[in-house]
């Protein structure tokens, strides 16, 4: 068995393989690369010694077996479990996604766990599950985000045979999967890259130290080894997109970006494979060039999350207005229905948190909705709030439908987070489990100094190092029984499958939305083709003038008589009607 690295900068490169020592070569084709040739087997340990120093894990071994300050795992890709039918080859404008992390989805936190769990999701009407990220990182729980090994998959969760086990099952009960990876920084604790070569650099900064070199000397190896990760999950796994995290913090000044060369690769597999493979990007830049083909002049990237969409909904449901809710809170309802029409509510506007104005505004004529997800909640907007708390946690359940009958109706391709589809109870706070007392310290006083600026008692907000937060945030598998949670599942399940059979509410045309809206009454209204939606987030009853246009009512969250001749439908208190001719 060939195995190679790159370590550029390193003087004598040797592997220890199962206790023996290899001396390694400089491959004479490829600068920087050593190689040697060696008999191994699937789960043979092996380390690299560099000028002496280590054993260090590969930096692009498929498997940690002991986290990653221990040996890599060779791992015989043949020997993973099959994928028993074909991907589901579900277009993008017609998904709708699930984003769940595996730790906490159930209480083993395991890939064969959550697997069990899929029929739930079937039955919902989901057509892809976005997982948080799965490779590895220090400690046994986490979000994730602290990953240092971008080819591996974490072990507790069940190591790469785990994760194709899942796929497996989610490709066998028809869903597609999308995973979530991280490029723009890597984690605090197990992070041995450095020693290998230039995989960062201090020609820019970033809020978690020196930044991944995507354009300094060495970045052409560094860009590989990203995308190269990024194509195996989707090559070797077969996962069917990847969620890319903010990628407004890839520091990357080079005229062919980072971006760009990941979407074409992606691109290029897609067709050489029949699969259609697509990238998701979270980014804070309202910049629709995000999203536009590479040859318009965009990154090529297939869609990307709407916060702003999102930020605008929120406001009209709780009346926060602290942070960056501070614009959309001013008048949330016309801030919703700007982004329901236009995409970015910041579309060049003032921002007062950024103190600036921000954004871009997106040709709403030529751009697909499908470009943009829109959601009520998402792992960030609830874990990175003081006690993770849900929408769940202040609103009624007539809201929580409000708002489900807004995110599932409207024109962007919607994604729930797991448990929101029921009115989970249980919280989804900040976890972590660093082996480093000083990191866990740290971790620990800067969360709670984040929110000390807001007004928090330290003891208030949840210790992520202690066992007890990431309890709290496993889902509870006992609450869809219950009355008040199986009412909201089912007016979820109803919401999808009219999004499944009306090709109206799936119409990418953004230009064709029509929303109407009472700021002071607290109602909102919007046309997708033939389907009329009529939402009213006040607890007084309204009527509402639909026009004569003929429309039934589909659904309701109360009961909801048909509109008049006249075109006038009453609407109860904190309830969503659907109607359509």
């Amino acid at each position: 068995m060939q195995f190679e690295v790159w370590a550029p900068l390193t003087g004598h490169v040797a592997m220890l393989l199962d206790g023996a020592t290899h001396d390694m070569a400089r491959d004479p084709d490829r600068d920087g690369w050593w190689t040697v040739e060696a008999p191994a087997a699937d789960g043979s340990r092996y380390g690299f010694l560099l000028d002496g120093a280590g054993p260090r894990p590969d930096p692009r071994g498929r498997r940690l077996p002991d986290g990653p300050d221990g040996l890599s795992a060779v791992v015989d890709l043949r020997a993973l479990a099959p994928r028993p039918v074909p991907p589901p080859h579900t277009r993008l404008q017609d998904a709708v996604l699930y984003e769940l992390h595996i730790g906490t989805f159930t209480p083993e936190g395991t890939f064969d766990a959550a697997a069990a769990r899929l029929g739930h999701l079937t039955a919902l009407g989901i057509t892809h599950v976005e997982l948080m990220p799965v490779c590895s990182f220090s400690g046994r729980h986490g979000w994730g985000y602290d990953g240092v090994a971008p080819w591996a998959v974490h072990e507790p969760y069940g190591g790469p045979a785990g994760l194709a086990r899942f796929t497996a099952a989610a490709h066998a009960a028809g869903l597609g999967v999308v995973l979530d990876v991280v490029h723009n920084h890597l984690g605090p604790s197990g992070n041995h890259l450095p020693a290998f070569g230039p995989y960062f650099t201090d020609t820019h900064h970033t809020p978690w130290g020196s930044a991944v070199n995507l354009d300094a000397p060495g970045s052409d190896e560094v860009r590989a080894y990203l995308i190269g990760s990024a194509l195996a999950w989707l090559r070797d796994y077969g996962i069917d997109g990847l969620r890319l995290d903010a990628v407004h913090a890839l520091a990357d000044d080079r005229a062919l970006t980072f971006l760009e060369e990941l979407s074409a690769a992606v691109d290029e597999l897609a067709a050489d494979s029949g699969r259609p493979l697509f990238l998701i990007a979270e980014s804070d830049r309202c910049d629709p060039r995000t999203t536009t083909p590479r040859t318009a002049g965009g990154l090529g990237l297939h869609a990307q999350w709407n916060d702003d969409f999102h930020h605008a909904l929120h406001c009209a449901l709780t009346g926060e207005s602290q942070a960056y809710y501070a614009d959309f809170a001013e008048a949330p309802l016309a801030a919703l229905a700007k982004t329901m029409t236009r995409v970015f509510f910041h579309d060049g506007t003032w921002s007062s948190f950024r103190g600036r104005t921000h954004g871009r505004p997106v040709d709403h004529r030529r751009t697909p909705a499908h470009r943009f997800l829109g959601y009520t909640q998402t792992h960030d907007q609830i874990g990175n709030r003081a006690l993770g708390d849900r929408l769940s946690a202040s609103l009624s359940p007539g809201l929580l439908a409000c708002a489900a009958t807004v995110a599932l109706t409207g024109p962007f391709v919607p994604m729930l987070f797991m448990g929101e589809e029921w009115g989970a109870k249980t919280p989804w706070q900040y976890f972590t489990d660093h082996p480093d007392p000083d990191l866990a310290e740290a971790v620990r006083a800067g969360r709670r100094r984040e929110f000390a600026a807001h007004g928090w008692k330290a003891e208030e907000v949840p210790d992520p190092q202690d066992p007890a937060t990431r309890d709290r945030s496993r889902l509870d598998w006992a609450e869809p029984e219950q009355a008040v949670h199986a009412r909201l599942l089912d007016w979820y399940r109803t919401l999808i499958a009219l999004r499944r059979t009306h090709h109206d509410l799936r119409d990418p045309d953004l230009a064709s939305v029509r929303v109407a809206h009472d700021e002071e009454r607290r109602w909102l209204t919007f046309r997708r083709g033939d389907v009329r939606v009529a939402v009213n987030l006040s607890p007084d009853p309204v009527t509402i003038a639909l026009g004569r246009n003929g429309v039934r009512v589909l659904s309701s969250w109360e009961p909801v008589d048909h509109p008049g001749r006249d075109g006038r439908i009453h609407v109860p208190g904190e309830t969503a009607v659907v109607l359509a001719p």
